[in-house]
């Protein structure tokens, strides 16, 4: 008798509780996986931007190729721009993505809203031409990028 107990296998009924107990995980799991990846994109986009205000200021102090520098805002990349009025064809311009689902929603740039707008710094002070607020957002998250009157950039 004892023989035949362990020769039974795995019932139906077995398999299909070990099914919902992992489809339950599931559910519980996967959510967790895309906010944290969410959040992390949107972080990403935060350092890019920060990044190539910080780089396009600094290159204008610098005074390099004798050159004022600026930043354009887009709601799907920046665009460091030579000069102080941007061209969408010109050589000099790098353009930095941002990755999808993070997305700039809103630039506010001396009192004028949109979904793009650009600054550039001055030479000898490395201030902006512009001061504002740039807002980067997830379908989850939001984040506001200032931009102070010294040409620094800091995040909430």
């Amino acid at each position: 008798m004892m023989n035949n107990f362990y020769k039974r296998g795995i019932s139906i009924l077995e398999v299909i509780v070990v099914i919902a107990v992992l489809c339950i995980i599931a559910i519980i799991v996967i959510p967790q996986f895309a906010k944290t990846r969410e959040n992390q994109v949107l972080k990403t986009a935060v350092a890019d931007i920060l990044s190539s205000i910080n780089k396009a200021r600094s290159q204008t102090l610098s005074s390099l190729d004798s050159s004022k520098y600026g930043v354009r805002f887009e709601s799907d990349k920046v665009i460091i721009f030579t000069g102080t009025v941007f061209s969408a064809g010109a050589g000099t311009n790098e353009s930095i993505n941002i990755t999808t689902p993070a997305s700039i929603t809103n630039v506010t740039l001396d009192g004028s809203s949109g979904t793009s707008g650009d600054i550039y710094f001055n030479r000898l002070s490395g201030s902006p031409s512009k001061t504002g607020t740039v807002t980067i957002s997830t379908t989850s998250f939001t984040k506001i990028i200032t931009i102070f009157a010294t040409g620094v950039a800091s995040v909430d």
